[in-house]
């Protein structure tokens, strides 16, 4: 993997982690068809070291991950634009790695609980009875990481100095 021009700003493997486990969306790019980017919004959970996602059985993002399983991801976890100083103080994260179908009942399940959980912690009797009125409909997809880089405005990085 390519190494980050400006190192400074460079976000630890522990903030990144925290980013990943805090926010709630990101954008999941693919190569799509005739050779474009295909760049898709998606909720997500971050567990076990991998991100899941929950996903139609057919469609754009399917056909592209079929094709080729290298992807990426990424969070926006702070955007705050300063006019005055013609900057935006940010942080993200991009995840680079491997996505695949979970194809087993029994892994697809326990990623679909775990995402459902993480967005609706208090309803676990009504999340359960949606995923079992939902479940041969769904899919579920596993993003394993290979390589992940977090980035920080230079005025957060100063700011903490």
């Amino acid at each position: 993997m390519r190494e980050m021009r400006r190192s400074r700003q460079l976000l630890s493997q522990e903030d990144c982690e925290t980013i990943l486990k805090d926010n709630t969306s990101g954008v999941l790019s693919v190569y799509g068809e005739d050779g474009y980017p295909y760049g898709v919004p998606l909720s997500y959970v971050y567990a076990d070291g991998k991100l899941y996602f929950h996903s139609a059985q057919t469609g754009h993002k399917i056909d592209a991950v079929r094709k080729n399983n290298k992807a990426s991801f990424t969070i926006i976890a702070q955007d705050n634009i300063v006019p005055e100083e013609y900057t935006t103080y940010f942080r993200s994260v991009i995840v680079f790695g491997r996505v695949r179908i979970l194809e087993n009942d029994a892994e697809k399940r326990a990623a679909i609980e775990t995402l459902a959980e993480k967005y609706m912690p208090d309803l676990k009797e009504g999340r359960l009875q949606e995923i079992e009125k939902e479940f041969s409909r769904l899919c579920m997809l596993e993003l394993t990481i290979d390589h992940m880089t977090g980035k920080e405005a230079i005025e957060l990085v100063r700011a903490r100095q």
